[in-house]
């Protein structure tokens, strides 16, 4: 079985534990069995892959996601890369050519395309399953997935089936409604649209070819820019008339804002906090190294990472995002595929930075035009390459490298070293990377 999970853009309505490198979905607060947490595209992989030893899964991710992507999950995933956001049909369009050309998937298998970010438990990876079987064998060139709704929302669009049975074919589709059409339309025993798609490669390539001029996988990457933004829903589903749906009827969450969000969290405190006996419905999440005291509060989210603190009513929270744009912040967090990093320290002419590097992993050889760095270890061993001097590293030493110089450390064991950056233009642009030839 072929999946594809749809990584979608920056999720600011959870600022500030998300950013524009670090997306809702790779924010670590769902605890496993063992005490340690993880993020949602954890969670959803690890279930998928719990599904079938043979399942390929590949993810489709802007640019800015692959470190996190590559931190998170390891090098055994797929990703196809969108240089840059083009909505849902474009990416389904890119992975597509993806898995034929660059993962050598027969045309003829079954894809499964699903968000990256719901809460689900087993009983939707069994769905999966079954759609892709339905994929399989009907006669409809889509089979898509209807959640059963709990509620009449205006957050979802609707899926109307022809009739009530398990699979249907599919009357018609309705954009978000107001309060009123919502109910109406569960009246008419409609379902919501949860975005996923299940489909032979075959049919989507066709689609891409009929809507986009290219060639191969590499043509359309290139040309990825100049493509219109449109969903895969206008472009390929409301049009097509050989269009079945399954009904879901299990526990189904989008988790798109910290109201939603806290409701999926297993433990009201995730970090350093305490709360007095008179709090109630308060969720804390914390990812700095001070405490959080919560008093007398009712139906609050607290927030609290690098990138800033948010206390909010949880209803409230809800509109959160034109807050976040108006922020003009350094990021101060991320995850790389080689370990992540925290700023510490921001002011004119010099930036503190702790980082952490994962067991055998490296940073790109490279230089910096504009600024000075010094590297003090705090714990653990690696080894350092400055200007082809190789040196062995552990707790206590310093290495220094001027505007220029090119350099790179490697981690032996895992790493943890405070980076000061000195200069009047420090910029993640400053960076010009280089082979390195031996390490």
């Amino acid at each position: 079985m072929n999946v594809v999970l749809l990584s979608g853009g920056s999720g600011k309505r959870l600022w500030p534990l998300s950013n524009e490198i670090r997306s809702k979905q790779f924010i670590k607060i769902f605890q496993r069995e063992n005490g340690t947490y993880e993020s949602m595209i954890q969670r959803m992989y690890r279930q998928i892959c719990k599904l079938d030893k043979n399942i390929s899964v590949t993810v489709a991710a802007s640019k800015a996601q692959v470190s996190s992507i590559r931190n998170q999950l390891g090098h055994e995933v797929g990703i196809s890369v969108e240089p840059c956001r083009r909505d849902t049909f474009p990416a389904i369009a890119l992975a597509a050519v993806y898995l034929k050309d660059v993962q050598g998937i027969d045309p003829k298998e079954v894809v499964i395309v699903c968000p990256v970010d719901p809460y689900v438990e087993n009983s939707y990876f069994q769905m999966l399953r079954r759609l892709g079987e339905q994929a399989a064998t009907c006669s409809a060139n889509l089979v898509l997935m209807g959640i059963e709704p709990t509620y009449p929302s205006e957050k979802y669009g609707y899926i109307i089936p022809k009739d009530t049975g398990t699979v249907s074919d599919v009357l018609e589709f309705k954009e978000k409604p107001d309060l009123e059409r919502a109910k109406a339309y569960m009246g008419q025993g409609a379902l919501w649209n949860g975005g996923v798609f299940a489909f032979k490669l075959e049919y989507v390539l066709e689609q891409a070819h009929k809507m986009i001029d290219f060639t191969d996988y590499y043509d359309l990457f290139d040309k990825y820019s100049s493509l219109d933004k449109i969903s895969f829903d206008y472009a390929v589903a409301e049009k097509e008339p050989k269009i079945q749906v399954m009904r879901f009827a299990g526990q189904w969450k989008d988790l798109g804002t910290w109201n939603t969000l806290t409701e999926a969290m297993g433990e009201n405190i995730v970090g350093d906090a305490i709360m007095d006996g008179t709090c109630t419905n308060v969720h804390v999440i914390n990812e700095i190294s001070v405490p959080v005291l919560a008093m007398g509060l009712h139906n609050v989210v607290i927030s609290a990472s690098a990138d800033g603190i948010l206390v909010s009513d949880k209803a409230q929270s809800s509109y959160i995002k034109p807050f976040v744009d108006k922020l003009d912040q350094q990021v101060m967090y991320a995850e790389k595929s080689w370990g992540s990093f925290r700023v510490l320290d921001l002011e004119q002419g010099g930036m503190t930075v702790k980082v952490t590097l994962k067991p055998g992993h490296k940073m790109n050889y490279h230089s910096h035009k504009n600024r000075d760095e010094i590297w003090t270890v705090i714990s653990g061993t690696g080894r350092t390459i400055v200007d082809g001097m190789e040196q062995e590293v552990c707790a206590g030493d310093v290495v220094t490298m001027q505007a220029g110089c090119r350099h790179t450390v490697i981690a032996v064991t895992e790493l943890k070293l405070i980076e000061v950056q000195l200069g009047e233009e420090i910029s993640a642009d400053d960076k010009q990377k280089y082979q390195l030839e031996s390490q």
